[in-house]
């Protein structure tokens, strides 16, 4: 029996329900046994702009979107114009037979770029300017077409249910659209009903109402559709599996490993973490970690990370998570942190930039302004997950690293990771350890909070500890937080501090430090969320025969040069991948290593990879066909 891979697509205007519909419909998939991988795209503005959501679906583990979209269902025109193109050739349209009028001039939320583009390309193929145009080029690449009136299907449910107010629920196009797809491809409809009387158990009407329009549409699509070649019935459900999105990772691993304060200022796509960790705060975790998270919403960034700082110095795990612009804010804060070794974790959420940039859209982008942000040298470590079951416990090594080195701790998150929903093996709480370094219960003596010690690293006090009193300035300071200039005193401090770098290097676990996922005479370097499009790409090469390398870099900073060079000795081949224009982890490799990058494979859209197109890419790469800058561009 053929596996399963399956690709399936919701577009609409921002705010009318598209990411719920794509959660009932991920929900579903994931009850009756399959792999999920799902990720969401939407415009920066609230309400009225496009908005998708694709979520591929497999009985085998996936890591990653594809190209190819199987099947795509629509209750809007832009959606249908936007993306008509990525429907495979045996795959499925369930659109609004009431658009197929409609024209591309009449879409006002077309921006004209896109316009100009698919105009051309209707006029080339002699098709007229509007639905109908587009879905004959779908029609004619061997896509069928499965039109449906929602509106008359609503108006038919509330005839049938005599209730009129079903009628003007536009709002239900969304669910309707979800069950239409179920109905097509065979799924059970139980699982249906579930996902809904989940995700709206707090809104048992609302519930009811959803599963009404749900059955209704199911048996509409069961009873009128019945010539789509594919069908997912259900397969055998692996245990211990859970549906996750992307800021449950961090979030979750925040509360295990004893995070006690978070505070933050709202910024896409840092904020769902604080969002759910608020709704979380009274949370007994386990016997030995018992306590709450609390959340504080702060005017401002600057604000979020004094407030974090001040709650680490009483010796409370503190944390705040933002994205580019908030971290900007935060840098000469974080400088004082590094001055006065105090340990936070600050979960950064990367996006596109410079400057505002695309505020909802994905980026590599951050990565040397996290290496080099602030002025002044100080010892900090910038650590990268490269997925959201691998953010959980990464969580927990940042706050032990911070806690034991004395330092600040950027975590590397971005879009791509905060936006994706997956199918993972549950979280073991029980493998995150707790270490507070050298953190103190109880003070004898003369306290200097700076004092020199053999490892560089002082023994702490937290505010109000009996005979712990230290100072904090921003000044350069002696051993016990006085202001001073004396230049001795200056270089004997500065030494201190960053002789923690090579501490790090040494004392954090290699296999912490860079995860090797094979090595060839052809090797990949990158990090972050490139690791799952890149695993998922190499699969498809190895079943080709074609063996490619993968290293995927965790420690950012101190840079682990040792093991990177020790791993790497054998490759002749080493190609950069990233979601950047200038290849920032590739000129951190050369410099640390003196070794050129032979291929760069990047992406600059705003729009995660897709393991289709890196897999094409190194194809060229290794058919000698590819230009030693590569730049990936697929995505709406």
């Amino acid at each position: 029996m053929a596996s399963i891979d399956f690709s399936w697509l919701i577009g609409g205007p921002q705010g009318s329900g598209v990411e719920s519909g794509a959660n009932v419909f991920s929900k579903v998939c994931a009850e009756v046994g399959y792999q999920i991988f799902g990720k969401r795209e939407f415009h920066s503005n609230i309400k009225g702009e496009h908005s998708y959501f694709i979520v591929r679906v497999s009985d085998n583990p996936i890591r990653s979107n594809v190209n190819d979209v199987t099947l795509m269902i629509s209750f809007d025109a832009e959606t249908i114009f936007r993306h008509y193109d990525e429907v495979s050739s045996n795959g499925g349209i369930i659109y609004d037979s009431d658009l197929e009028k409609i024209t591309i001039d009449s879409v006002h939320t077309l921006d004209n770029y896109f316009k100009q583009r698919l105009e051309r390309d209707l006029e080339s193929k002699n098709k007229p300017f509007t639905i109908a145009g587009v879905l004959e080029i779908a029609k004619e690449r061997g896509v069928k077409l499965y039109p449906v009136s929602f509106k008359s299907l609503l108006a038919s449910l509330a005839e049938e249910t005599e209730n009129p107010r079903l009628k003007g629920l536009v709002r239900m196009f969304n669910v309707l659209g979800v069950s239409l797809s179920l109905g097509l491809i065979k799924m059970p409809p139980d699982s249906l009903f579930k996902s809904i009387d989940s995700i709206f158990s707090k809104k048992p009407q609302i519930a009811e109402l959803n599963k009404q329009a749900a059955n209704y549409a199911y048996n509409f699509s069961t009873s009128k559709f019945t010539d789509f070649q594919h069908s997912l019935p259900g397969t055998k459900k692996q245990s211990e599996t859970i549906l996750v999105q992307g800021h449950q990772g961090t979030s979750i691993g925040k509360m295990v490993s004893g995070c006690r304060f978070q505070s933050y200022y709202p910024i896409t796509p840092a904020s769902d973490e604080s969002v759910f960790l608020e709704s979380n705060e009274i949370l007994e975790v386990r016997d030995d970690r018992p306590g709450s998270t609390a959340v504080i919403q702060t005017e401002d960034e600057i604000s979020a990370i004094g407030m974090m700082i001040g709650s680490a110095l009483t010796g409370t795990r503190s944390s705040t998570s933002t994205s580019g612009p908030g971290f900007a804010l935060m840098t000469e804060a974080l400088g004082w942190a590094g001055m006065n070794e105090v340990p936070i974790v600050l979960t950064l959420y990367q996006r596109s930039g410079p400057s505002t940039g695309l505020p909802t859209r994905h980026g590599q982008d951050d990565l040397s302004f996290a290496i080099a942000g602030s002025f002044g040298d100080f010892p900090k470590i910038v650590y990268s997950s490269g997925d959201i079951e691998e953010s959980f416990y990464d969580t927990g090594r940042c706050f032990n690293y911070s806690d034991m080195f004395q330092v600040p701790v950027i975590h590397m998150m971005d879009k791509f990771l905060s936006s994706s929903v997956v199918t993972c093996k549950k979280f073991d709480p029980s493998k995150i350890t707790i270490n507070r370094g050298k953190l103190l219960d109880k003070v004898e003596g003369e306290y200097r909070r700076f004092a020199f010690t053999e490892d560089g690293i002082s023994p702490r006090s937290r505010l109000g500890l009996d005979n712990g009193i230290f100072w904090n300035t921003g000044d350069e300071s002696d051993e016990f937080g006085h202001i001073t200039e004396d230049p001795v005193m200056r270089m004997k401090m500065m030494d201190k501090r960053m002789s923690r770098l090579d501490l790090i290097a040494k004392e954090i676990p290699p296999e912490e430090q860079v995860v090797s996922h094979g090595v060839y005479d052809m090797t990949i370097i990158s990090w972050g969320s490139t690791k799952g499009p890149i695993l998922d790409a190499l699969e498809m090469l190895k079943q080709e025969g074609i063996s490619i390398g993968f290293i995927q870099i965790k420690l950012l900073h101190p840079f682990p040069t040792e093991s990177v060079k020790s791993l790497l000795e054998n490759s002749k081949v080493i190609i950069d991948i990233e979601a950047n224009h200038s290849g920032q982890m590739g000129k951190i490799f050369k410099q640390n290593l003196t070794r050129e990058i032979d291929y760069f494979i990047l992406k600059y859209t705003g729009r995660g990879m897709t393991s289709t197109e890196i897999y094409e890419t190194l194809k060229k790469i290794v058919e000698n066909k590819a230009e030693k800058r590569e730049v990936l561009r697929h995505g709406a």
